[in-house]
């Protein structure tokens, strides 16, 4: 299976933000939307960079309150790690694990084609294990 397949379920919509919002900009949106990360585009449409829930909360711990007014672009972690949609779901997850980040990109000839989250992997895996357990089961009882 591939991260495609996870990306027909759940959908292609990505959060963005401006590199020019303030950091507590960014806190509201992930609060409001309910999720961990959103994207930084630059003018282009092109990925610059990604802020989540710890980028915020590492800027609160080093710099107080007044993190809240920095723009995102100076907080965001830059170097993001992306995935293609033929990347199967088993190698983003162990990427996932090893790198210890819980959001991925899916970029497709250098645009944003969706994000897949930890969330996302585990739930398709699930799924995946459990049509595997009720196909042995039947496969048992038929034989």
């Amino acid at each position: 299976m591939t991260v495609s397949t996870i990306l027909a379920e759940k959908g292609r919509d990505v959060v963005t933000i401006q590199p020019g919002a303030s950091l507590a900009d960014a806190a509201n949106l992930l609060a409001e939307r309910r999720i961990g990360a959103a994207l930084i585009l630059g003018a282009d449409r092109r990925l610059i960079g990604i802020i989540s829930e710890r980028d915020i909360v590492r800027a609160l711990a080093a710099s107080g309150v007044t993190a809240l007014d920095l723009p995102v672009s100076q907080i965001m972690t830059r170097k993001v790690e992306t995935c293609s949609e033929s990347e199967t779901i088993s190698s983003i997850m162990e990427r996932m694990t090893n790198g210890k980040f819980r959001h991925v990109p899916v970029v497709d000839q250098g645009r944003l084609a969706g994000i897949v989250s930890i969330g996302d992997v585990v739930k398709h895996r699930l799924q995946e294990m459990e049509r595997e357990s009720a196909a042995m089961r039947d496969y048992i009882l038929t034989a």
